[in-house]
């Protein structure tokens, strides 16, 4: 038995909301390869289908977001609340490393008991964002520079998140283990690959741009639909599809028919995980206009079927992006910049495919296969180093 199989890992991810769907692709391939892994979380809701079982998970008691203030255009400011009774689940499981989701409850717990436990520690950072990353914030900041003065290893799902441990938070270059890693899992996407097609009738005006996102107002929603606005004076046929659902729909709903949209605007709700590849399929042109997003898994997910992007300079994805070759940046909340943008493929019907398929051609290296391998590496790096 190598050193692979015979290793304990456990993953620490108090929450597996709805954003836990990005994980699921990691932990089933991860788990192909280290078997004694086990996984826990405060926050499930299930595993995504087709991934029943893939890997073995256990709740511990209930993670919770406390608000301490909005934002209307970025992330809000809280701090989760995660069960303390991880540490007596880890000394049960007996874990030699231990891989904990960023600055969380669990990662401190995880760090103050680890010579005891005798496992190692790797951090797994997302990203960061303005309002996420609590520069301004002395307590936040030191409780982080704590983790990162203790942990073992790092691994970044992004350059800007590998900058911020090193800059911000004083993490050795040498420990981090840097490349994306909430990659899309094609399969998980094409479960019901003939949901809802009467929606995407074949008379549809193309080009078709597809939104996938809450309809809140730190999506850039309003962006986007200005964006449209603008184009109108272009006299050219699109078509807006918008998925997804929020508090801020009925008002864009009203802006959408005082605009005179209403006919290139699709309003088509919440759709099915396992549903939204046929939609990606149906679509020219992804555009995220967030205002600020950590990363923001659907770009990644339209660049692996082979659609050409706009994304806003708001999300950590948009270093994804190679501008002018498989899409292009903008800056939030600049409908003129956007609507310019999109005009792009109203008046070069051929840009779409030719920047689709860039995309195609960089999502052959971000699949989660060989996303895994960075946190296999990183396992190993720490094992070594005992």
């Amino acid at each position: 038995m190598n050193q692979q199989q015979s290793s304990r890992v456990a993953w620490l991810l108090p929450s597996m909301g709805r954003g836990g769907i990005s994980w699921q692709h990691i932990l089933r391939e991860f788990t192909q390869i280290f078997p004694n892994t086990r996984v826990f979380t405060g926050e499930w809701v299930g595993y995504v289908p087709g991934f029943e079982d893939s890997f073995e998970l256990q709740t511990v008691g209930r993670t919770q977001f406390m608000e301490t203030g909005k934002s209307n255009q970025g992330y809000g400011f809280g701090f989760s609340y995660a069960s303390p009774t991880i540490i007596y689940h880890l000394f049960k499981f007996k874990p030699q490393v231990v891989i904990t989701n960023a600055f969380s409850v669990w990662s401190i717990l995880a760090l103050l008991f680890k010579f005891l436990g005798g496992w190692r520690v790797i951090v797994a950072y997302e990203g960061g964002s303005p309002n996420s990353n609590y520069e301004t914030n002395s307590l936040r900041l030191r409780s982080r520079r704590f983790i990162v003065a203790g942990a073992d290893g790092f691994v970044a799902n992004s350059q800007a998140g590998k900058d911020y441990l090193i800059n911000v938070l004083g993490a050795n270059p040498d420990k981090i283990f840097c490349r994306p890693f909430l990659v899309p899992s094609l399969d998980a996407l094409l479960r019901s690959p003939q949901a809802d097609q009467e929606r995407l009738a074949e008379t549809l005006p193309r080009p078709i741009f597809l939104h996938v996102g809450q309809i809140i107002e730190r999506k850039g929603v309003r962006t986007l639909l200005e964006a449209c606005h603008q184009l109108k004076t272009k006299h050219l046929p699109f078509t807006l599809l918008l998925i997804g659902d929020g508090e801020q729909r009925p008002e864009l709903e009203a802006y959408t028919q005082t605009a005179g949209l209403e006919d290139a605007i699709h309003w088509l709700g919440k759709i099915d995980y396992g549903a939204l590849g046929s939609y990606f399929r149906r679509a020219d042109v992804f555009v995220f206009s967030t205002n600020e997003d950590i990363w923001g898994m659907v770009l990644p997910e339209a660049m692996a079927f082979g659609k050409a992007v706009l994304c806003s300079k708001g999300a950590g994805a948009a270093e994804m992006v190679i501008h002018g070759e498989n899409g292009f940046v903008f800056s939030p909340n600049q409908p003129q910049e956007l609507a310019d943008l999109m005009g792009q493929f109203l008046e070069t019907p051929t840009l779409a495919t030719a920047m689709g398929a860039k995309s195609a051609e960089i999502m052959t290296a971000h699949t989660p296969a060989a996303a895994t391998t960075i946190f296999t590496a990183a396992v190993e790096h720490v094992q070594r180093a005992v």
